[in-house]
């Protein structure tokens, strides 16, 4: 699971919009996991409501995401996973003139359930299953 919050200046996105972002985001993933491990939300900030440096700001972005699923295991995964997010996200954020900040954190894979079932480790059969079907089923690493 990743899940991504989007804090973002009222009226930035449309339905269309947040639709096509959540879209590019579950390709990056849905390559190495199952589509349905991907979640988005978006969360509409008015501009005295969001503050940078004690100032508010009604042109900033903010970008929470949580993963479970998946951890990096070198700095140069690291790098090139920002690298690749900054390229999908640009033409709703940099393009039109938004300043803006990404964190990721990393929760331990243990402390993790999908409709009650522990999700399978990377690479296994049962996840290959997950994948295809897209959904989650009973056989896990449990």
């Amino acid at each position: 699971m990743p899940l991504w919050k989007v804090y973002h200046p009222v009226g930035a996105y449309s339905q269309k919009d947040k639709k096509a972002i959540s879209q590019s985001l579950s390709d990056l993933y849905g390559r190495m996991m199952p589509r349905f491990y991907v979640g988005v939300i978006f969360q509409e900030v008015n501009a005295d409501n969001f503050y940078i440096g004690g100032e508010p700001n009604a042109q900033f972005v903010r970008i929470w995401v949580d993963h479970v699923a998946r951890t990096f295991t070198s700095d140069a995964m690291k790098v090139g996973f920002f690298n690749r997010i900054n390229e999908i996200l640009a033409p709703w954020i940099s393009q039109r003139g938004y300043d803006w900040e990404i964190h990721i954190d990393e929760t331990p894979f243990d402390l993790w359930t999908i409709q009650g079932h522990f999700p399978p480790r990377e690479g296994t059969e049962d996840e290959k299953r997950w994948m295809s079907e897209n959904r989650a089923s009973p056989r896990t690493h449990a």
